[in-house]
Order: C-alpha cells, then structure tokens, then sequence
C-alpha cells in the first residue's frame, strides 16, 4: 500500500479523495494555486505545495509542477480526481517515469477511450451498442454542414476530446450546424487544446444512464449497477439518481455486461463509467468511457456500500479485486443534487465572490432511516472564484425508496443555507416537486421542455401558501414579543400580546387573515426540544385561525427571531411533534423573506389598520433597461458582432461572453440599431454592466 497520496485536483473531489486515504492510514498532499491557498482542500491535507498562478493552464494543468510537489513531497501514488489532469495519457505515462502510481488506468485506456472517435470504433468492435455518426476528421462548417445532412437532422457537434458539456450542440438545421461547428471547434480549442470535431445523430426523447466498472490489473471486472443522468442544463448534469427509474433488470445487465466487455477490450484497471443514451424503447448505445471517478460517484456509492475511492487505491496498489459480480447488490436508493454557483433567475449564468453563509444540513442517518451526505470543498467565508469550476457542493441522500429518497432531498434543500451569491437551490428545490420528475418520466431535454422560459420560481399550491404564511404571522408575533421586552422602550400598552393577535400577511398576490391564539407560557423551542416533545410537555401549541377557515391550526416553531431557518411542527396521532417542513427565513421591513421548496417570497405582516394602507401606497417600479444589452454574468468580452450605427435583427448574435470556461452568445431579443458600445473585446464585466444601447 502506499505511504503517500498526492492529489492533483481541488475542491470537493481533493476533499472526497483525502477523506478515504486518511481512513485507510494514507499520508495526503495537496496542491494549490494562488486563488485556492487558503481553499478547504489545503487544510484537509497533511501537507500542501504551491503550484502556481490562478489559471488552470499556469498551475493544475502543469504537469511538471505537479511532479515536483510529489518529488518536494515524497509522494508516492497521484490521485488526479476528475477533470483537469484526469483523463491525461501524456501525465500517467510521465508518472510511470518517475517511478510514481498514477491511480487510475493505464494510460492506452486513456488514450483509447480519451479520444471520442476512436472509442466508438473499439466499442462497435467490442460488440457495444453505437450511434450512427461520421467519425473521420471534419475540415470545416461547411464539410460538417454535408456530414449533417447525410446523417439526417437533428446531429449532436462533439469535440473528440471532450467532457462536461464543452464543445458541444445540438443542431436541427445548416445553419445551426455551421455556428455548433464554429463554437464547439473554438470551446474544445481553448477548454482541451484539441480542436476535432465529429458528429452524431441526435437520439430523440433521450435519457442519459451510465454504467459503473471496476477492474483491477488481474483481469478481473465487475459492473456497479447505473446511474440515471438525465436532468442536465447544456450537457452538464445537474441532478443524478441511482438505479434509474426507467431501466428493468434485463436491460440493466445488459448494458453491464457490454460495459464490462468494453473495459476488458481496452485493458482497463480502476474505476471507470460507460455512459449510454437510451431511447424511449429502451434500445441503448455508446455514448463514451469516462476514464476516471465520475462527479456522480456518491449515488452508486450509497446504494452498493463500496467505496469507489478506495478500490481505485487498492488496484493502483496492484491488489485484486474483492468483490465478484454476484457480491454486488443494489440496496435502496439515491439522489445526488449538485449545487452550482450559478443564478437561476438569470438563466443559470454563473456567480463568483464570497459565502458570506455556508451551512448544509447535517450529514448523518435521520430518524425515519434516511440517509444525508455533502460532499464539498467550500466553506463559509470562503471564495467562488471564476477561475474554476462552479460547484459548491453535491448534496446526497438515500432512501429505501425513491420517495423517500426523494423527500429526504426535498428537506434537506430546504435546510441547505446558502449566502452571498447566486446558486441554484431554488431551483433543485423546484425540480424535486415537479410531477413529472416524481414520477421519472424525464429525458435530457427536461429542463429545456419544462422551462423554456428560463426559471423564474417555483409557485407553491395553495396550502404550502398557507403554511408559509402561518410561519410567517408566528414569526411576526414572536418578533414583536420579544420587541415589548427591549428596556427603555416608550411604553406601548402590555409586555404581552392580547389573547388573540391579529394579522394580516399578504404574499403571492394573496391575502390572508390568521388569528393567533397563544397561552402565555408559550415559548421560543429549540429543534432537539420538539423532535422528541410530547405535546403538552413545553406549554400549549400556537393556534392559528385563518379567516376563511372555522377550525384552527395546531403548529409550534422552531425559530427565535435572527435564526436562519424555522423548522415547523404539527401533532401527530401518537401525542407527539413531527416536522412537517423547514424553511429558510429573514427579516425585511415590515415581513420577512421567505424561502421554501424552490419558492423565494417577499411576505408582509402587519396589523389589519397597516394593511388597509398599505394597499393604497403605490407600487415602486424597476428602471427601464429594454434599449441596453446587459451583461448577465461576470466575464470576459470575447468577440463583438456589430458596431455602432449597425441595423439587426431578432435572433442576430451581438456578442460572445466567455465565462467559467463556456462561450456564451448574446443574441437580439428584437430589431433595432446600436446606438453605442462602451465596451471593447478583452474586457473583463461585471453582471449587469452595459455593452450595448439601441436607438429608442
């Protein structure tokens, strides 16, 4: 076994890595560059050696860099996550030379399935399942124009060397094809320093599902059961589950199968994923190997109980194989959501500076027999820097069921805080509850077909509008009881509220009337008090009447006024408190924010006298940017497609924003022309900085 372990990666996977050697008795060693030196993953580590500039090209991408850290180091073994070094031949072949174990496969496999064209040739050898396509050398948009053509609308525009949704589109035209060709050549040119291109047919209705392998140096290999992938936002995923909902146990073996003969063609040893498309009829093809431990890792981890980091370590370590193929089996289920710095309600476009708060749920069994697990890299204080990837962490769960499992998602979205920059929570919460992902009638075109105008908000039924605003109004009468207690206020009548407290909260474009029915020995309750409470054991509960209801309702919160999140409790047909929802929370004048289960409301509380005016104050409006291209994330101006004075159209590209390694086309949302461009290309914008103005 080794002594050392270098990581040659950042953030969560150097973390995730770290965990498992430290486990197994493994000295770590880190890396870093100038924008991670105070990241999480040099603090994990046992040791941790400067590597550079913030530029991946300058630093994590330097391969001599990293030999010299495991030289300085006496590192013996190099673990390279996935992404930057990851699936290199040229960085295991280098390794070899310095008489370091590069953990993963052998740098041919790497090669082999590295290399999207001819890992389709060795697959369709090997007897896997393969899309039509056109696979030779493409010369230019004109040459892909006629490949696409012949293979017959809609095509898939791939870089050869591709991964994580860069140099990649979609195309269901010429013209479409000619610009997929022009960005995708110029995204895998700048992201992979390798410009081939080659195309595909475009599978309809599509789900994408991955199969698991592990083989080791003797022979041996074993498939791990799948992973369902198919909720992605431009080929990246976004939400993984374990098994799929689609897959019956015919088809699951047979795509192990070919997966595993895939891996045996090639020579492979370590953990490795064969990712597939699969149609509405479950006929499935090769998509590509990713030679390397997937992001999605944990799913599978959670539902066969191996620890896939490991077995990559012990196989580099040249030990066989444990586990045979009947050891594997797949208990229960999982649900992995990723968590991007990127801003729902601007198109998913990415956000960068610092978590002013990071608090996940806690990791751990639950007491219904569900299972939390956060993978991450991050923490609060810390930087979402634009030189990197934009994930903060991958939330999982696990459950006997994919109900549970989804439900135990559900709540702990709602716990997750996040602060300080735009993140997709909202957005996972709202994906959780869509009926259509409930029932798992997904494809890879879910988010497109589902919000094709970008996402604005999840809306909440009518009775999650009256839970919201019941926490609302308790929230309400707790922060003005506990305001009558500040000393030296001007005396304002009694220290307590009346019998009854009325309010009226407005939310949603609806208006409620709630009633509060409080005893006096009613108090704040910490989360450890109700879970366990019998009713009656802390005070009588809040009652709450709402105007168009007769009977009153049973709750007691969770909060105290500055918390973050209020945990709701209602009685239970045992006598006891169960949490029936959590909520994250905070103050604004005259109400609180409220967010909860991809919702984000502004509520107002007030007094009935306060509410009959407040109707009549009148509504504050937006300034008017219709006549401005903004910019709708930071990044740098890459190309500029008009000048001044020039006429467009509806559609016309305007300019090209490079942001987080992705090229991003602003296009015309009407005709007009420009009037100025304050900007030139090589700038760097901030969000919402002008670049263009139209003739009013």
């Amino acid at each position: 076994m080794f002594s050392k372990i270098l990581v040659a990666n950042r953030g969560e996977i150097a973390c995730r890595v770290f965990k498992t050697a430290k486990r197994l008795g493994i000295g770590t060693v880190a890396v870093f560059s100038e924008a991670d030196r105070n990241a999480l993953h040099t603090e994990m580590a046992d040791e941790a050696v400067f590597i550079g500039p913030p530029a991946a090209a300058e630093s994590y991408l330097v391969i001599d860099r990293i030999i010299e850290a495991c030289k300085e180091t006496g590192a013996d073994a190099v673990h390279p996550g996935y992404g930057f070094l990851s699936e290199r031949a040229e960085f295991a072949e280098r390794l070899k030379a310095e008489g370091i174990t590069f953990i993963g496969p052998p740098p041919n496999a790497i090669e082999a399935m590295g290399d999207k064209i001819t890992s389709k040739k060795i697959a369709a050898e090997a007897g896997v399942s393969t899309v039509p396509g056109y696979m030779g050398l493409i010369d230019d948009a004109e040459h892909a124009v006629r490949i696409a053509t012949e293979i017959g609308y809609p095509v898939m525009i791939k870089a050869s060397a591709g991964g994580g949704g860069k140099g990649m589109r979609i195309a269901w035209t010429d013209d479409e094809a000619r610009e997929g060709f022009e960005r995708s050549k110029s995204e895998a040119a700048s992201s992979f320093g390798d410009d081939r291109i080659f195309i595909e047919k475009f599978v309809t209705e599509p789900r994408h599902i991955e199969i698991q392998v592990l083989a080791d140096q003797h022979g041996d290999a074993v498939y791990l059961g799948e992973r369902e992938c198919s909720i992605q936002r431009r080929n990246q995923k976004v939400i993984e589950e374990a098994p799929s909902p689609f897959l019956d146990t015919a088809t699951r073996q047979a795509m192990g199968v070919q997966a595993v003969a895939l891996a045996r063609a090639v020579g492979y040893a370590s953990a490795g994923t064969v990712e597939f498309i699969v149609d509405r009829d479950r006929n499935f093809y090769f998509l590509e190997m990713n030679t390397r431990l997937q992001v999605e890792h944990p799913v599978t981890e959670l539902i066969t109980g191996v620890d896939l980091v490991e077995q990559m370590i012990r196989v580099a370590a040249g030990e066989r194989l444990a586990l045979a193929q009947s050891d594997i089996k797949l208990n229960g289920w999982a649900v992995e959501s990723r968590l991007y710095a990127e801003d729902p309600y601007r198109n998913f476009l990415p956000s960068i500076g610092r978590l002013t708060r990071y608090r996940p749920p806690e990791e751990g069994t639950r007491p219904d027999g569900t299972v939390v697990r956060n993978d991450t890299g991050v923490f609060e204080g810390g930087e979402i820097s634009m030189f990197y990837d934009p994930m903060i962490a991958k939330l999982c769960t696990w459950g006997e069921s994919r109900d549970s499992a989804v439900e135990a998602m559900r709540e702990a979205l709602d716990e997750f805080e996040v602060e300080g920059i735009g993140h997709n929570l909202p957005f996972l919460s709202a994906v959780m509850d869509h009926p259509r992902f409930q029932s798992g009638r997904i494809t890879t075109a879910f988010i497109a077909e589902e919000y094709p105008d970008g996402f604005a908000g999840a809306t909440l039924d009518g009775e999650a509008l009256r839970l919201v605003a019941a926490v609302s109004a308790m929230a309400g009468w707790m922060t003005r009881r506990r305001d009558s207690f500040i000393s030296g206020r001007m005396a304002q009548g009694s220290r307590s509220e009346p019998a009854e407290t009325p309010f009226v909260v407005r939310l949603a474009d609806e208006e409620f009337e709630i009633a509060i029915d409080e005893d006096a020995t009613s108090g704040f309750y910490d989360i450890d008090d109700l879970t366990s409470a019998p009713v009656g054991d802390f005070g009588d509960p809040v009652w709450l009447t709402f105007g168009d209801e007769d009977e009153a309702r049973n709750y007691q919160i969770a909060w105290r006024p500055g918390g973050r999140v209020a945990r709701i409790f209602a009685e239970t047909g045992d006598g006891h408190w169960h949490e029936i929802a959590a909520m994250k929370i905070a103050p604004l004048p005259g109400g609180f924010r409220i967010r909860y289960r991809g919702a984000d409301l502004k509520v107002q509380v007030m007094a009935p006298h306060v509410a009959r005016l407040a109707a009549l104050m009148p509504e504050k409006l937006p300034p008017d940017t219709s006549n401005m291209l903004l910019c709708p994330m930071p990044g740098l101006v890459v190309a500029l497609n008009v000048a001044e004075g020039d006429d467009v159209q509806e559609g016309q590209p305007l300019a090209i924003i490079e942001a987080m390694k992705m090229e991003n086309v602003l296009r015309a949302e009407k005709a007009g022309r420009i009037a100025a461009i304050p900007v030139e290309v090589g700038d760097s914008l901030a969000v919402d900085a002008v670049i263009m103005e139209f003739e009013t």
